[in-house]
């Protein structure tokens, strides 16, 4: 790369990271708020409505249902109407239905309105990779899925502390404190849906504050990154995704690893709370702390992998190492060191959360054109799964035996084959080293 080349890249790459990820993080973070914060709304909604520990798993687990049916249908829709459109479309549409989530009063239309949820947000996620696909070429994307993906956990770190505090409105107005905060966080996304409109460009051609020579950088690298390799131009026919024994590889990882990201996720304060036995609102800063420290995990990992040009240890390693964690939080929890299991469970999150930027970027750099679309939306949706049937196992173990214990171990044994899977499935272990999804059928 010549020096012109260079400062064309850095100066492109400075502006993306600038002028696009600040808000599509924002985004994400009340997405994943949207559909997480019913884990601390459960700390006093379940007596509210009469649920159980398995009924509240139901409820949470449901969201995944309708979220999984819609999620390849949203995202070639997205692809073919353009991201910024559909994305806006899919936030507005999520932001009322999680704020009308206020209104419940019995636990079928609780239910009821997780499966609308999941219906209303089904498409977003991947239709941010595939956008942010469109935007920065392979060996920037780890860093840049790492920023991303931030967003998620500071859902956590912000959002369970406000979670936490609005429950402490309990009885203002009239309406119980879980109430407050359904209807407070669903309002956002309804606001960033429409500045979508106004803030997000549709392709690096249409963006304004892009100068021609980082336009001209920018789609020569990502017009090299489709044709790597000598394989054809990207084709306009998505079913070869779906029928790639690596994206169905790729989308057993992510099932894997998906039993953390959702399954302790969805269970964290009242996992906490049975170890910790402390007040609601310091609950919900002990359960954000591991997502604070996967925020720093993500992004190291990210950028290690892409200076290293290396997926498949940055991948597998990590989740590994979770799983491990994670069973040694259980036994310190059963042996008494209360302390122990809390530190525990603090790193086998963060390590969870850092193989996930570099998992987007290893799938992005052997999907192109609409089959990146159809195979991101089928690995995302694979991994819903986990979110329909655990949630809800979770909780029948919880009431069948009065312990997370089995539970979470079950969780850590899924983690740690997500590792050793996660070895492979990146390929030969170097960007560019694997096959790609074949263009044509």
């Amino acid at each position: 790369m010549s020096d012109t080349d260079d400062g064309h890249r850095a100066s492109a790459i400075r502006k993306l990271n600038w002028r696009l990820m600040p808000f599509l993080m924002a985004c994400f973070l009340v997405a994943y708020l949207d559909r997480s914060n019913i884990s601390v709304a459960a700390l006093t909604m379940n007596a509210d409505l009469g649920l159980t520990t398995a009924m509240y798993g139901l409820a949470a687990g449901l969201f995944f249902v309708t979220y999984t049916v819609f999620e390849i249908p949203s995202n070639l829709a997205l692809a073919r109407v353009g991201a910024r459109r559909w994305i806006a479309r899919i936030m507005v549409s999520w932001g009322a239905v999680a704020a009308l989530m206020c209104l419940v009063h019995a636990p079928w239309q609780l239910y009821g309105m997780r499966l609308l949820l999941g219906a209303a947000e089904a498409g977003f996620t991947p239709g941010v990779i595939y956008y942010l696909s469109l935007w920065y070429p392979a060996r920037e994307r780890g860093r840049a899925m790492s920023i991303f993906y931030i967003g998620a956990t500071l859902a956590s770190v912000v959002g369970l502390p406000i979670s936490g505090a609005l429950l402490g409105l309990d009885g203002v107005a009239g309406l119980a404190g879980w109430r407050w905060l359904f209807l407070v966080e669903g309002l956002p996304a309804m606001v960033l849906g429409l500045l979508v409109l106004l803030l997000l460009p549709e392709t690096p051609r249409a963006a304004r504050w892009l100068s021609d020579a980082e336009k001209g950088w920018l789609e020569t690298s990502l017009a090299a990154d489709a044709h790597g390799g000598g394989e054809a131009a990207p084709s306009h026919d998505w079913k070869p995704a779906l029928r790639s024994g690596r994206v169905w590889a790729l989308a057993a990882f992510w099932l894997l690893q998906a039993f953390g990201t959702i399954g302790v996720t969805l269970f964290m304060p009242l996992i906490v709370k049975g170890l910790s036995g402390q007040s609601n609102f310091l609950v919900s800063l002990l359960s954000a702390l591991p997502f604070l420290l996967a925020c720093v995990l993500m992004y190291l990992n990210g950028r290690s992998s892409d200076r290293m040009g290396e997926r498949a240890l940055h991948l597998g390693l990590p989740l590994l190492a979770s799983g491990v964690l994670l069973a040694g939080s259980v036994w310190c929890a059963e042996a008494g060191a209360t302390l122990g299991a809390y530190i525990l469970l603090v790193l086998a999150v963060g390590l969870n959360w850092a193989s996930t930027p570099v998992f987007w970027a290893a799938t992005t750099d052997q999907l192109s054109g609409l089959a990146a679309a159809a195979g991101i939306a089928l690995i995302n949706a694979m991994a819903q799964f986990a979110g329909m049937g655990l949630p809800p196992l979770v909780g029948r173990i919880k009431d069948a035996t009065g312990s997370y214990d089995a539970g979470i171990l079950l969780i850590a044994a899924a983690l740690a084959v997500g590792g050793l899977l996660g070895l492979k499935v990146a390929g030969r272990g170097r960007m560019g080293a694997s096959s790609a999804v074949p263009a044509q059928a």
